[in-house]
């Protein structure tokens, strides 16, 4: 019994440690990254971006979700994704493109 508690134990201790070490070694996260950088005008840039859209109101809101969560909108009313990956890469639970 008391062999099966020292057992226990070390793992924990183990797998805290290893935890631990991992933290020290990525102390920045993506997320992370976004909160220092300086956050863009997500108003002003979606209104630009969105301007020339038949449905500006969808238009509007879907670009304000995508340059929340990725800080960045792409140049023009159309195309320019691969300015901003992030942008890019976000889909809808059908797999379409969520971002205009």
């Amino acid at each position: 019994m008391a062999l099966f508690k020292l057992l226990v134990t070390s793992l924990l201790v183990t797998f805290v440690t290893l935890h631990l070490v991992h933290a020290l070694d990525h102390p920045v996260h993506a997320e992370t990254q976004v909160s220092l950088q300086q956050q863009i005008d997500c108003n002003g840039a979606c209104a630009a971006r969105c301007r020339l859209s038949s449905r500006p109101h969808l238009c509007h809101r879907a670009c304000g979700t995508c340059c929340s969560r990725c800080n960045c909108v792409p140049p023009g009313t159309s195309g320019n994704q691969e300015m901003c990956p992030c942008y890019a890469n976000q889909t809808t639970h059908g797999g379409r493109r969520k971002c205009p």
